[in-house]
């Protein structure tokens, strides 16, 4: 049997043995209560005041001792006192055994929680810690889920950190900035540490604590500020990701190449095969009044001095031409599929640009 099979027979065992503890606490206070009013309703119907007679039944089911209240010297509250005592204090016995069975099954099973999880931790070899579990944590752990990567999230808030358990990840409660943290994490082990913590003087810390324990490991670190970049690769970290920084340049790349989003679906995985040779691929439409509209696709490439080269042109008539060569006209509505290298921003410049009016003597023409 597998070692989480045995721990969940094992768990299911407690729960078989100890039954459900917390519903026998609830059903032994409900019958002692109702014990503790009816007793105290009968001392009351033989005449003795409300305050006495409640008094006098707490004594008798706690079994204090105190003495009598209230000479108990008639047949009916013999017989009264007798039935409380035998009924208020077995149901007393009965809620002790069921509080000492609440408290034992929690204590059991926040024991075999933690033992599971360290187990699990200790296992793991070659895994990525994602410290933070926050709107990028989320999506990390979904995407290491997904390419069945090994992953251990590092959380100091017990809410976040039970939401990612109820997710089914794998997740310890500390706070990533202690050594003691990383190392029960298993960071000597660790392969890669993704630190996406919204704060970055918390991610800087981590950064240097990281590599000063796993001078190997991989680091990747999220940085809000601009200027705290060049101080996580001071740290240590050998790549640093800016979200806003990428959000604008999504938005630069939506207004530049607005055609690369309808042929992404058919050009993504090459985008990001490409991406790995510091390569993009991009796809832009010609305008009618573009700078490049008319022209040849070798003047085009010259004009873009190495920015990028053309790869396919999809003509509107529904003509496609794969690596076209450099006599091949731009027409207007062309969509023509780029390999850039180095910044897209000049290579979305030169196709963005539109056609200056050539000047001819005194007048203009286009």
């Amino acid at each position: 049997m597998e070692p989480d099979g045995e721990l969940s027979a094992l768990t299911q065992g407690a729960n078989s043995v100890l039954g459900s503890p917390l519903r026998l606490l609830t059903g032994t206070l409900i019958y002692e209560l109702a014990v503790y009013v009816v007793s105290t309703c009968g001392f009351m119907f033989a005449g003795w005041p409300l305050g006495d007679a409640s008094y006098m039944v707490l004594l008798t089911i706690f079994s204090v001792g105190y003495g009598e209240i209230r000479p108990v010297d008639t047949l009916f509250l013999r017989w009264w006192t007798s039935g409380t005592i035998v009924l208020g204090c077995t149901g007393l016995i009965v809620l002790t055994g069921a509080l000492v069975q609440v408290f034992t099954l929690f204590q059991f099973r926040r024991l075999l929680g933690l033992d599971r999880m360290m187990t699990e931790i200790e296992k793991l070899d070659g895994h990525v810690i994602i410290c933070g579990y926050g709107r990028i944590g989320v999506q990390l752990a979904r995407a290491m889920t997904e390419a069945r990567r090994p992953f251990l999230i590092l959380e100091r808030d017990h809410a976040k950190a039970d939401e990612a358990k109820t997710q089914g990840f794998l997740c310890m409660v500390g706070e990533a900035t202690h050594e003691e943290t990383l190392k029960a994490a298993g960071i000597a082990r660790a392969k890669v540490l993704a630190t996406v913590l919204p704060d970055d003087a918390a991610n800087v810390f981590i950064t240097l604590s990281a590599r000063n324990l796993n001078p190997g490991i991989e680091i990747i670190a999220r940085g809000e500020a601009p200027t705290t970049e060049n101080k996580l690769f001071h740290a240590g970290a050998d790549k640093v990701v800016m979200p806003t920084h990428i959000g604008a340049e999504r938005i630069v790349e939506m207004i530049l190449y607005p055609a690369t989003g309808e042929a992404l679906a058919q050009i993504g995985a090459v985008k990001r095969n490409l991406h790995d040779f510091g390569l993009d691929l991009e796809v832009v439409e010609l305008l009618p009044d573009g700078a490049l509209t008319g022209e040849t696709v070798g003047e085009a490439e010259r004009r873009g001095d190495g920015a990028f080269f053309v790869v396919q042109i999809d003509r509107t008539n529904g003509q496609s031409i794969e690596h076209p060569g450099e006599d091949v006209t731009l027409e207007a509505g062309d969509k023509v599929m780029l390999v850039v290298r180095g910044s897209r921003l000049s290579a979305g410049a030169v196709f963005s640009a539109t056609r200056k009016p050539v000047k001819r003597g005194r007048a203009f023409s286009g």
